[in-house]
C-alpha cells in the first residue's frame, strides 16, 4: 500500500448520517491539500547577460519542474538558434506541457527520451551512441500533483519541508549529482593549488576576496556579482584541464547515471520521492545554487557570499567551472517555492 492510501486511511473517520456514510471534514481538507499547488516565489537568471538562459521554469496545472540544460561539451550544435543546452531544455518543457496528468515518472523518462531523440539527425545517431558528449542533455526535478511525486532525473536539488498545523517543520534536502562530478571538481582545485603558477592565482584570489568583502559591502546583490565578474580571469585553465576526463566519464552516461538525452534512462539513477497527503513545501532549483535554503532570498544571499570570497570555486566549496568575466555567476540558475 503506497503511502498517500495509508496517510488516507489513517487520518479519515466515517460518520453515520441521513444518507448512510460519508467522509468527514478532515478528508475534505486531505483532498483539497491533495489537489492545489500555490505558488510562493520564483526566479529564473542566466549566469550571462548577454545569452540566453539555458535553465528553465514550467508550471502547468499538473506539474512543476525546473530543468537545467547542460553546457555543451562539443562545438556540434543540433539547433541553428539555440545552444545546445537550451534546446534541450526546450524540449523537455515542451513536452511536459503536453504531458498527460497520470503519466508515471517510468512512462514520462520514456516519452521524452523519444521525444528528444526525434529532433536528432538520423545520421549523428551512431556518433552520438558513441560519443555521449556530442548529444544535447539536460536535467530535470518535476513534480507530479497528480502521483504526488518529485521525479530527479539527473543532476538537481529540492527541498521537502512538511506543514503541520501550519507551521513548517525542518526541511530535508535532497539531490542527485553526477557520480563524477565531485572528483573532477577537486580535480580543478588542486590544480590551482598545486601547478607552478598556483601561488599567485591563490593569492589573486585572496586579494579578491578582501577587496570584495572590504568595497562592495554595502552594493547591492546584482552590483556585488558585476563588480565580482571584472576580477575573475577570463581563462579557467583548470576547467580545460579537466574537460578530457568530463568527456571520458560521460562514456557511462546513462549507464551510471541518468539524463534527458535521447537514450534510454536507466530507472535505478532516477531518484524518486512520494509525499502523503499533508501540505508540503516544496523547493525546486538547478545546481546554480549552491547552498539551497528554504526562502529565494536565502539561497541568493548565500549565492552572493560565495562569488564574493570565492568566484573560482575552489576553496571549501568546489565546482567544475567558476565565475567568468561579464557575468552575473558561475552557472545559470532556477529556483521556484510552492505549496502542496
Amino acid at each position: 500500500m503506497s503511502a498517500n492510501i495509508q496517510y488516507i486511511f489513517q487520518n479519515v473517520r466515517f460518520f453515520p448520517d441521513f444518507f448512510g456514510f460519508s467522509f468527514t471534514l478532515r478528508y475534505l481538507c486531505l483532498l483539497n491539500n491533495a489537489l492545489r499547488m500555490e505558488i510562493i516565489e520564483q526566479q529564473l537568471i542566466g549566469k550571462n547577460p548577454k545569452k540566453r538562459c539555458e535553465d528553465g521554469i514550467v508550471v502547468t496545472p499538473d506539474f512543476i519542474a525546473v530543468i537545467d540544460g547542460s553546457t555543451s561539451k562539443s562545438s556540434l550544435r543540433h539547433s541553428l538558434f539555440s545552444s545546445n543546452g537550451r534546446y534541450c531544455m526546450q524540449l523537455v518543457s515542451r513536452y511536459l506541457r503536453k504531458a498527460p496528468k497520470s503519466i508515471t515518472c517510468e512512462a514520462f523518462c520514456r516519452g521524452v527520451t523519444a521525444y528528444v531523440r526525434k529532433h536528432y539527425r538520423r545520421s549523428r545517431l551512431e556518433l552520438m551512441a558513441r560519443e555521449p558528449w556530442e548529444r544535447m542533455c539536460a536535467s530535470a526535478v518535476i513534480f507530479s500533483r497528480v502521483s504526488r511525486e518529485v521525479w530527479m532525473i539527473g543532476d538537481c536539488q529540492c527541498l521537502l519541508t512538511p506543514i503541520i498545523n501550519g507551521n513548517p517543520q525542518v526541511p530535508a534536502f535532497y539531490d542527485n549529482p553526477k557520480p563524477y562530478e565531485q572528483q573532477l571538481a577537486e580535480q580543478r582545485a588542486a590544480y590551482y593549488k598545486t601547478a607552478q603558477s598556483s601561488r599567485l592565482r591563490l593569492s589573486e584570489n585572496k586579494a579578491m576576496r578582501a577587496s570584495a568583502l572590504s568595497s562592495i559591502s554595502r552594493l547591492d546583490r546584482r552590483s556585488k556579482l558585476q563588480a565580482q565578474s571584472s576580477m575573475v580571469k577570463a581563462t579557467d585553465k583548470g576547467r580545460a584541464l579537466i574537460i578530457p576526463h568530463m568527456k571520458e566519464a560521460m562514456l557511462r552516461q546513462n549507464i551510471d547515471y541518468a539524463v534527458i538525452d535521447g537514450f534510454p534512462i536507466p530507472q535505478q539513477h532516477v531518484r524518486k520521492l512520494t509525499l502523503d497527503f499533508r501540505p508540503w513545501e516544496i523547493v525546486l532549483a538547478s545546481d546554480g545554487y549552491p547552498f539551497l535554503c528554504p526562502t529565494l532570498q536565502e539561497s541568493e544571499e548565500r549565492l552572493a557570499h560565495q562569488l564574493s570570497i570565492d568566484p573560482m570555486n575552489i576553496l571549501d566549496f568546489k565546482a567544475t567551472k567558476g565565475l567568468q568575466p561579464g557575468n552575473l555567476s558561475f552557472d545559470d540558475r532556477a529556483y521556484i517555492r510552492f505549496v502542496v
